[in-house]
């Protein structure tokens, strides 16, 4: 199973694609989107809504997983994550994807051990899991432990499926167990 992992942000969004096979993970990809921060909204949203689309179109993951919007002390700041966010949920349910949503602690649960994770140590546990050469930049490291995230809640929803009579029907959509 190919899972595309998206880290939102306005300015520069992370994508990160790996291949879930058993228990193991493989690296296929990651990446940023840059949106330029002298250009007005609506091309920036654009250029997100269309660069994943290509993402997409190249890797054809089959399910696709993204961090939720935290409420920043800015209010500006968040209202844009979100829209930036809107204009990558757009590209990945147009494109017929079930998409997971997870929260920053979420993610550096999974992926470190901890909620209070720092990016470094994010950094770090992507390298080692996903046996890279080097430290992926933060971005894409975000979006990679994102997909990350979301292979090992499959885990946990296969196993409650095997363990539980009447539980194979769960599944995991939009990051909610239904």
């Amino acid at each position: 199973m190919i899972i595309l992992g998206i880290d939102p942000a306005l300015r520069t969004t992370g994508f990160g694609v790996i291949e879930k096979q058993g228990s193991r993970l493989r690296y296929i990809a990651s990446g940023t989107i840059k949106t330029g921060s002298e250009t007005a909204l609506p091309p920036r949203l654009k250029v997100i809504l269309a660069s994943i689309g290509e993402v997409i179109a190249t890797y054809r993951p089959a399910c696709a997983a993204i961090e939720k919007v935290f409420v920043n002390v800015n209010p500006q700041s968040t209202l844009l994550l979100g829209q930036a966010r809107g204009a990558a949920i757009t590209a990945l349910v147009g494109a017929d994807l079930d998409v997971a949503e997870f929260t920053p602690t979420q993610i550096k649960q999974a992926v470190v051990g901890t909620g209070k994770a720092t990016k470094a140590q994010v950094q770090d546990m992507v390298a080692r899991l996903l046996k890279l050469p080097g430290l992926p930049g933060s971005d894409a490291a975000d979006a990679l432990a994102v997909a990350i995230c979301h292979a090992h809640s499959h885990d946990a929803l296969s196993l409650i499926g095997s363990l539980s009579p009447g539980a194979s029907s769960l599944h995991m959509k939009n990051g909610r167990l239904v």
